[in-house]
């Protein structure tokens, strides 16, 4: 009779090990943030020419080796412009992401716990602002009322917000029926205390992913009005800007045009990249596989 062999699973300790190890793709993604998040921050310091400064007899010139992307009409060096302009990149999509995500997972929160009065009233709010265009809309108050970046960051933030209420409340309506938010209620734990320390939790996954999409879209939604002038001011080292004032030098000097949009293109789509490794990480806490 021949003797059953049990196959020995591998380490549970070792398995928790490969599934963190990011991809390859997923690597490269925090590379690149890393490099935009230093920009942002060191843009000014790190720069190898004044990203401002003129050179009216340098004019328009191809890459070389003293400017790397060469330089626009004015003479401003196109590679420090693009280090310098990752701030405002940055910062704007930043606030709007973090804004929308505290106030969308308060109220996705309240409404899918609560029910019902409360739900209907937050979740008919929610869809009456999702329903509006979110950049029209920032054209059309920004243009008519002014203020430029920073009255669109907050006009985004307020846009954006439904977003993530309506998914945190289908998220919270899954956990609310489940057996701990029941024995939570049965030991006398406050709403408040179930809602934020035990349902939100378990529906952070979504959330930050969600976080990571809405960074996306605000950075190419400012850079969009930016682009159309109703951003960040002229002359500002900012990619959508950039890209509206380089957009006639496209044969002429092709990297001062592309680089600011690939800048673009890059970051949100790493971002999102990143959104995504960070919602399967997060679903799998607790799992042994």
């Amino acid at each position: 009779m021949s003797e059953l062999v049990t196959p020995v699973a591998p380490s549970i300790r070792f398995a928790g090990r490969r599934r963190r190890r990011p991809s390859a793709i997923v690597a490269a993604a925090f590379a690149v943030v890393a490099v935009i998040a230093t920009c942002a921050v060191f843009g000014g310091s790190i720069a190898p020419h004044d990203p401002s400064a003129q050179d009216l007899l340098t004019g328009l010139s191809h890459p070389s080796g003293s400017h790397w992307l060469g330089t626009d009409d004015l003479g401003r060096d196109t590679f420090s412009r693009v280090i310098a302009g990752a701030r405002t990149a940055v910062v704007g999509p930043l606030v709007i992401a973090l804004g929308a995500m505290l106030i969308g997972n308060a109220l996705g929160l309240l409404a899918g716990y609560r029910g019902g009065w409360t739900d209907a009233l937050i979740m008919r709010g929610a869809d009456l602002v999702y329903s509006l265009p979110a950049l029209l809309v920032a054209i059309v108050v920004v243009g008519v009322l002014g203020g430029g970046y920073y009255r669109a960051v907050g006009l985004l933030v307020f846009l954006y917000a439904p977003f993530d209420t309506r998914i945190v409340r289908g998220a919270t309506l899954e956990q609310r029926s489940l057996p701990y938010v029941e024995a939570a209620r049965m030991i006398g734990l406050s709403s408040r205390r179930i809602m934020f320390l035990h349902i939100w939790p378990n529906v952070l996954p979504v959330a930050v992913a969600n976080a990571c999409l809405a960074f996306a879209f605000s950075l190419v939604s400012l850079s969009s009005l930016s682009f159309l002038g109703l951003g960040v001011g002229p002359g500002t080292a900012d990619w959508g800007r950039m890209l509206a004032e380089s957009r006639t030098l496209l044969f002429d000097n092709p990297a001062a045009a592309l680089a600011p949009g690939i800048a673009i293109v890059v970051t949100a789509a790493s971002v999102n990249v990143i959104g995504d490794w960070l919602f399967e990480r997060l679903s799998d806490r607790g799992q042994i596989r």
